[in-house]
C-alpha cells in the first residue's frame, strides 16, 4: 500500500475521538496498523484504552464511518487486539500535553 493512502487513512481516523479522553484515536496511539487491499478492503488493527471500554462498539462504528468517506475504501474491518497492551507511552506529544501526562 502506498504511503499516501496510509496517510489518508490515518488522517481520516484522526476524526475519531475517544469520548472518554476527548483526543483522537491516532494521537492516543490506539491505531497500530492500517491496510488497504487493491479491491478496497480496509483492515484497521487497533486497541482500546481499556479491556472493558464501554465505548468500544461506538469507536469501531466511527472508525468505519471515517474510512468509508475515502473513495478508495469499499469495505472496512476493524480488528481489536489487546497485545501489545495500550499504554500512555503510545500517545503523541500532542495527546500527552492535552491530557497533562508527563
Amino acid at each position: 500500500m502506498e504511503q499516501e493512502m496510509r496517510d489518508s487513512m490515518m488522517g481520516a481516523l484522526e476524526n475519531v475521538i475517544d469520548p472518554e479522553l476527548g483526543i483522537d484515536i491516532v494521537n492516543l496511539g490506539l491505531v497500530y496498523d492500517v491496510e488497504l487491499s487493491e479491491d478496497g478492503f480496509a483492515l484497521v488493527t487497533m486497541t482500546l484504552t481499556s479491556l472493558g471500554c464501554p465505548m468500544g462498539p461506538m469507536i469501531v462504528d466511527q472508525v468505519k464511518t471515517a474510512l468509508y468517506e475515502l473513495p478508495e475504501v469499499k469495505e472496512v474491518e476493524v480488528n481489536i487486539v489487546w497485545t501489545p497492551a495500550w499504554s500512555k507511552d503510545n500517545m503523541s506529544r500532542y495527546a500527552k500535553m492535552a491530557l497533562g501526562v508527563r
